[in-house]
């Protein structure tokens, strides 16, 4: 965005292996008082793999959601990618994630709505960008590698572009 002459400034506040109630108790605050016109978020993937309740995750998003639009910044949220692709799902149970991605995505969608959240549709992507892409996830076969989370960049830039230059 900054090659494209946008002035932009960047915090990510984002931590390995954090769930929703993470972010309720120590990022909110932080995000706060930062004061961001622009705020992205992606939260749920380790929440659906440690088995958090979907409505204890959607309870919590609003709770994110309704703090956040306080600040006046515009926000983005994307969805879950469809973990069912990760090589990690191969590994363990399919009941971690087995009929769960669609429901905390559903969650997602609805705390959009009903917040005005700009909603980037990273699973429907996913199932496209997974398998094309052999070097999607990282080593460990849960995160994204690189590669990975510039295709999620990518999918999300013109939203937030278009934010950015209002």
């Amino acid at each position: 965005m900054r090659q494209g002459g946008l002035p932009v400034g960047h915090t990510n506040l984002g931590q390995s292996g954090a769930r929703v109630r993470d972010v309720v108790t120590n990022a909110l605050k932080r995000v706060i008082a930062l004061q961001p016109t622009l705020i992205t978020l992606g939260v749920g993937t380790n929440d659906l793999w440690r088995g958090t309740e979907v409505a204890e995750y959607q309870d919590d998003l609003d709770r994110i959601a309704r703090r956040l639009k306080q600040t006046g910044a515009s926000m983005v949220v994307v969805n879950l990618a469809d973990m069912a692709l990760a090589p990690i799902a191969k590994l363990v149970p399919s009941a971690l994630y087995e009929g769960r991605i669609e429901p905390f995505n559903e969650a997602i969608a609805t705390v959009a709505r009903a917040h005005g959240l700009h909603l980037v549709d990273l699973y429907t992507a996913s199932r496209e960008m997974i398998p094309r892409r052999s070097d999607f996830f990282s080593p460990d076969g849960f995160h994204p590698s690189a590669v990975g989370y510039e295709e999620w960049a990518d999918l999300m830039l013109p939203v937030v572009r278009t934010l950015v230059q209002r």
